[in-house]
């Protein structure tokens, strides 16, 4: 299991790597102390895993991940970080990441590791108990700000169920040309490709 480690303190990297290299399972790909470190060394290396953290000078460790899994959108990453900020944290989420964890646990990053190696996401505690307040509010969205009508909704929620035009025509009374009409001005406003993403979309956001 290869991993690389990128952190803006070198003493922090160091720490990390001596800690990592105690199981012989886990071999260091290499060190990154900023962002583009972590792109240039992800592009580089293909480690297996990316251990990094998010504050690291004008550019984060969000910004870092944004790049790399656009890219390679099967990338392992593993924040781990000093700041359980919710936006960091709603930010990693989002984004693909495979866990985040805060660097005081340093007992918990190798079973960490060895997690999100087997494809599994991993949090730690902290993060664990913000997570359905985070999810609550994040769920909270603004629907008018996009421009999506009340009727618009009621569309969106029966595709997300599963509903055919035809079905949720007779729910709304609505033609199933109207329904066309309204699937396309839906995916138009909130920029997506295809009814599948709308349902993610729901139930993400409703």
């Amino acid at each position: 299991m290869k991993i690389l480690i990128v952190d803006d303190d070198p003493l922090v990297c160091t720490s990390l790597s001596t800690i990592l290299q105690s199981d012989k399972q886990i071999e260091i790909a290499g060190l990154g102390y900023n962002a583009m470190d972590a792109v240039r060394l992800y592009e580089k290396l293909q480690p297996d895993i990316l251990l990094m953290d998010i504050r690291m000078g004008e550019k984060t460790g969000l910004d870092a991940a944004k790049i790399i899994l656009e890219k390679y959108k099967e990338a392992k990453i593993l924040f781990l970080t000093t700041f359980s900020d919710d936006d960091y944290i709603i930010k990693a989420i989002k984004m693909g990441a495979k866990g985040y964890l805060i660097k005081q646990n340093f007992e918990s990053i190798i079973p960490a590791l060895k997690a999100v190696y087997m494809g599994q996401s991993v949090f730690g505690d902290a993060i664990i108990n913000k997570l359905p307040d985070l999810i609550n509010k994040e769920s909270k969205i603004d629907f008018s700000v996009k421009g999506i009508s009340e009727r618009e909704q009621d569309v969106i929620s029966l595709v997300a169920k599963g509903y055919s035009n035809k079905e949720i025509s007779e729910q709304l009374y609505l033609s199933e040309g109207t329904v066309r009409n309204y699937i396309s001005t839906i995916l138009d406003k909130l920029d997506l490709r295809d009814r599948t993403q709308l349902a993610v979309f729901y139930y993400n956001n409703f």
